[in-house]
């Protein structure tokens, strides 16, 4: 996963947002039947390429590889799950399943590094001669070219459509070409020079970036499932989109939180108190229409404010979930 939700910047596309999202989701749909694919693919040829060299760095790429498969086949459930419609029971949709599968990542990611670690400790104490280099350098090199080719599609899928879950999917998958690169150098070193201490060492360092892989992912699924609001800069946009309206007179209480494909904004519009009530929902209707517009893919709830009006909203919630109105204690009780 990004550190952090990436930005959902305006779109200027004024086409059929029916289609357009059914096309994002069959993209994102490609994108998970392609990393399972590709991980798979990557198992088979690096348990043979390990049972041939008794290389550790090359294990470590193997158990990476293991995990990639699982995470993909978490990420394609989830993708899923979170496409689904919102139902009776789930108003909201069902994006949630995209930072929940990321919880599972980073636990697999995160269990798979500290075994390596454990791995490498034992190869400093007890060196393993590394044999048939030269398989080993093959297997990576083919590896690198089939992970470069999956991670420009998911980066396409990506910017198409904001998948928190193939965003993941494409940064662990990224950091596997610069995982597969050391371990050709370290296979090298072994081979050429007798370094026998580069194969542990390396897979040392590849230990410690799966477990900042894992601390990544697992901070931006929390900030989701916390609903994080959208980055500063998008804020500043909704609020200036509002703002445009010559009929608006502010815009405040700004509220926004995505789940999965899907983001919501709530905020409030302060309008001429005079304002017929259509009048006023007529305007509501414009801005929505502005944002959705700017920031697809977006429900859009608006509060109708009339001008003067000096709201309180730090109020004790009382039992009946109503703030008592003042003038009530003036009021004469009813017989």
């Amino acid at each position: 996963m990004t550190p952090d939700r990436a930005p959902r910047r305006p779109n200027p596309s004024h086409g059929d947002r029916g289609g357009e999202s059914s096309r994002n989701a069959a993209l994102m749909r490609w994108a998970t039947y392609a990393a399972v694919g590709t991980a798979s693919t990557l198992i088979v040829i690096k348990l043979v390429a390990w049972s041939l060299t008794g290389s550790l760095s090359l294990l470590s790429t193997l158990i990476d590889s293991v995990l990639d498969a699982a995470a993909s086949l978490l990420n394609l459930f989830a993708v899923r799950v979170a496409l689904e419609p919102a139902d009776h029971d789930h108003r909201f949709g069902h994006g949630k399943a995209e930072p929940l599968a990321g919880l599972a990542q980073a636990a697999f990611i995160g269990g798979s590094a500290l075994f390596l670690i454990v791995e490498a400790a034992s190869r400093f104490l007890d060196p393993v001669p590394v044999t048939r280099s030269d398989v080993g350098i093959a297997v990576m090199v083919a590896s690198i070219v089939l992970t470069l080719g999956l991670v420009a599609f998911q980066r396409h899928v990506v910017k198409r459509t904001r998948s928190v879950a193939i965003s993941a999917d494409s940064l662990h998958y990224t950091g596997d070409v610069l995982i597969n690169g050391s371990v050709i150098v370290s296979l090298l070193l072994v081979s050429l020079g007798g370094f026998t201490w580069a194969d542990p060492a390396f897979a040392l360092a590849i230990a410690l970036y799966l477990l900042y892989t894992a601390w990544t992912i697992l901070r931006t699924a929390l900030s989701l499932l916390m609903d994080k609001e959208f980055p500063e800069e998008d804020r500043l946009r909704i609020l200036e989109i509002a703002r445009e309206h010559g009929q608006v007179l502010d815009a405040h209480d700004l509220r926004t939180r995505s789940s999965g494909p899907q983001a919501f904004i709530q905020l409030h519009l302060e309008m001429d108190r005079d304002l017929p009530l259509w009048k006023a929902h007529a305007i509501a209707d414009q801005v929505e229409h502005r944002i959705r517009r700017a920031f697809p893919d977006s429900e859009v709830l608006i509060h109708q404010d009339p001008s003067g009006i000096d709201e309180h909203h730090d109020q004790i919630v009382y039992d009946d979930g109503l703030e008592p109105d003042p003038a009530d204690s003036a009021r004469p009780a009813s017989a």
